[in-house]
């Protein structure tokens, strides 16, 4: 089974898109909990929690990797979980067979596509924080708090924020976010 996350209801079939690749792609998991990120993205609901109007397509903010195999999200702010799903709905969508399919390299257990893919069933997630809990409590994914981060992890971030920051210059609701998330990182930068 593959699974993909959207905050669309009734998706009949899974048409490609352009995403942070370029290309029109289909995005899917072998594992479910490993699409739950997707439910939401923080910077297109801060931006719309402070109505910053949208210019150009949204970025994908994903703050997470892979240990030993398993999803690890990372908080790169305080309560970032909280603040980009808690509250947030939508849908999970699986599918028998991925037309087209290839492993994505960077991404385990990710394929893509650039086919439609078929929907075999959907799933309604109410709030995705508590999902996102739930599969943390069932040792499916693993969550680092951002008090809990280490020294070298929070350079990491600083560095690479002010790197995305600069260059993001053409697209302002990115950096709308970065500078609401991390205004101690961003201050004086242009």
């Amino acid at each position: 089974m593959y699974y993909h996350a959207s905050p669309i209801h009734c998706i009949e079939v899974l048409e490609p898109r352009v995403s942070n690749h370029g290309r029109p792609l289909v995005y899917l998991s072998r594992k479910r909990e490993n699409v739950l990120p997707y439910l939401s993205n923080a910077i297109e609901k801060y931006c719309k929690e402070t109505s910053f109007a949208q210019e150009g397509p949204w970025q994908k903010w994903g703050s997470y990797g892979f240990f030993e195999g398993k999803l690890q999200l990372d908080e790169y702010w305080p309560n970032a979980l909280e603040d980009t799903y808690k509250g947030v709905s939508g849908y999970i969508y699986a599918a028998e067979a991925v037309p087209g399919g290839e492993d994505q390299e960077d991404i385990p257990d990710a394929v893509v596509t650039g086919q439609p893919v078929p929907v075999c069933g959907c799933e309604f997630v109410p709030d995705a924080l508590e999902a996102i809990l739930a599969a943390e409590e069932a040792g499916l994914i693993l969550i680092r708090r951002y008090e809990d981060l280490p020294e070298t992890m929070l350079a990491w971030i600083r560095d690479s924020i002010k790197g995305e920051y600069e260059e993001a210059r053409d697209l302002p609701t990115y950096r709308h976010f970065l500078r609401g998330k991390f205004p101690e990182i961003t201050a004086g930068l242009e």
